[in-house]
């Protein structure tokens, strides 16, 4: 029987990638062409063999199309299936490996037997770590997980005749220098050792009896894999929120297609785990690891897909009656003052709820979420063999990176009265569709073309070195006929939120500036 774990394909994975070199004499002598296989070539070989080989997802839910892809209506429930003509992904599989090649932090949803930790173990071999000593090293949330049982115990000599915490030595737990760390359903450890879990996660180091420990392995790119069987409150201990706002990604495991059936019987039949059958060209040791990680944050994101997300972002912090003061017209106010947001949003006459994006939601993004967003967001266009990040690729990934940090206000009409009652249970469909919407208003209103507060930054961006006091007057009459622009309007958006505090600040500079001089 042939072997069915160990084959990769010769031809490259992307259309985008180099084509395979010519054969010569010499390489007929020595077995084949000498040539280095990029790492983006071996990570998308990666992919193709978990997702075909060893875990078996045929979810094609990261969709890319150069044309509108062919849809077909299906059922009496709107539902609709969509076949797009360039290569397209399972989420399952692809978010971990993106997580991998970035060095992230991964939250994997779902039933239980959905292939959760299966996905993670993988993750720990290609990384270099054989495969029962990932596997022993999976960390089991469990109620009674205290923080000892998480990073390991004082020496019982050193306890007795320390005179000094400084003094006694620590059994550390191995698992704490592994490159791929795992924890599974974590939202069953107690609050306690969930607080030293942030501390590894957040800033990479553990303490214990005045001991620390760093967690970073060799290289120092460390990525985390947590899964849970759902992450909308339920579990043994609700996950503080710090450690939830650390998670880059959340990604739904997937249930088995029966279709598949007879390759279950086969591993039955031969005693078969994917883990312990990871082709040895598939695994990135420590030089690689840092090296992917360098790749992917080195590629650029132009500046019409920069505007772009800046639009995006705009829409969700502002809220009309957040605050008395414009500056704390914000619903990060209104939640820390213990006030419904809701409530708030909902009594905002200046403006169409149904037509206002951040109506839709009950917080704004910090700014951990954005910096997620753009890492991933370069990841997933590295991965492609793109040399620049396009919409697409936000497209692609901003449903996982902003799963459980941009929360949905479910008495929005859109959720409570609309045609697309599924968006209350489907958050990825949801962030997208927040995405597609933006784009369009963003079109409609021209951004694309004109931008004239991002005109007038760019313009303070080249400095004041010399500036006279009739240049700066002129600036200043262009910040205040824009705000009267915008005040003129009536209607106040959180698009208008940012830029109005951005011409305030410019304002501000240009003030001192001329302030300065005066002085002088």
């Amino acid at each position: 029987m042939a072997d069915r774990w160990h084959h990769l394909s010769a031809s490259p994975t992307s259309p985008r990638a180099t084509a395979p070199q010519q054969m010569t004499a010499e390489d007929l002598v020595s077995g084949g062409p000498r040539h280095d296989v990029g790492l983006d070539e071996r990570l998308r070989q990666a992919y193709y063999w978990i997702v075909n080989t060893a875990v078996i997802s045929p979810y094609y839910d990261i969709e890319f199309s150069v044309t509108p892809p062919l849809t077909f209506s299906l059922g009496d429930a709107g539902a609709e299936l969509s076949l797009p003509d360039d290569a397209s992904y399972s989420s399952n599989v692809l978010i971990p490996l993106l997580t991998f090649a970035v060095g992230g932090r991964c939250l994997l949803v779902g039933g239980p037997g959905r292939g959760k930790t299966t996905v993670a173990v993988l993750m720990g071999v290609m990384a270099g770590t054989d495969a029962a000593d990932v596997r022993r090293s999976v960390q089991q949330g469990q109620p009674q997980l205290t923080v000892s049982d998480l990073v390991g115990i004082p020496l019982p000599k050193d306890l007795i005749g320390a005179s000094r915490l400084t003094d006694i030595g620590i059994a550390w737990r191995d698992w704490l220098s592994l490159p791929v760390k795992i924890i599974d359903e974590y939202n069953r450890i107690p609050t306690k050792t969930q607080s030293a879990l942030l501390t590894m996660v957040a800033e990479g180091y553990v303490e214990s009896h005045d001991q620390m420990r760093r967690t970073a392995p060799d290289g120092g790119v460390e990525s985390w894999y947590f899964t849970a069987n759902d992450d909308a409150g339920g579990g043994t201990f609700p996950v503080i929120q710090a450690l939830k706002d650390r998670l880059d990604v959340t990604v739904q495991a997937v249930g088995f297609n029966s279709r598949f059936f007879d390759e279950l019987v086969a591993r039955v039949e031969a005693g078969d785990r994917p883990e312990d059958n990871v082709p040895a060209e598939l695994v990135f040791d420590a030089d690689d690891r840092a090296a992917m990680r360098a790749l992917v944050r080195g590629l650029p994101i132009e500046a019409p897909v920069r505007r772009r997300l800046e639009f995006f972002f705009s829409h969700f912090e502002f809220v009309q009656h957040g605050g008395k003061r414009f500056e704390y017209r914000t619903k990060d106010v209104v939640a820390t003052s213990g006030v419904d947001v809701g409530s708030i949003v909902r009594a905002n006459g200046g403006a169409d709820l149904e037509a206002d994006l951040g109506a839709q939601t009950l917080n704004g993004l910090s700014v951990r979420a954005l910096q997620t967003l753009v890492l991933f967001s370069k990841a997933m266009a590295w991965f492609r063999g793109s040399g620049t990040v396009t919409a697409a690729d936000v497209r692609a990934v901003l449903p996982f990176v902003l799963r459980g940090k941009l929360q949905p206000h479910l008495d929005h009409p859109r959720f409570a009265e609309g045609a697309e009652p599924e968006l209350a249970s489907d958050a990825a469909s949801w962030l997208t569709s927040l995405w597609d919407e933006s784009g369009r208003l963003f079109d409609a209103l021209n951004l694309g073309r004109t931008d004239p507060v991002g005109d007038l930054l760019h313009e303070f961006s080249k400095g004041l070195d010399g500036l006279d006091g009739v240049e700066v007057m002129r600036r200043l009459t262009a910040i205040e006929s824009q705000i009267r622009a915008v005040a003129d309007a009536g209607k106040l958006y959180g698009r208008h939120f940012d830029d109005l505090t951005a011409l305030k600040y410019l304002h501000q500079r240009y003030t001192a500036y001329l302030a300065w001089r005066e002085r002088g």
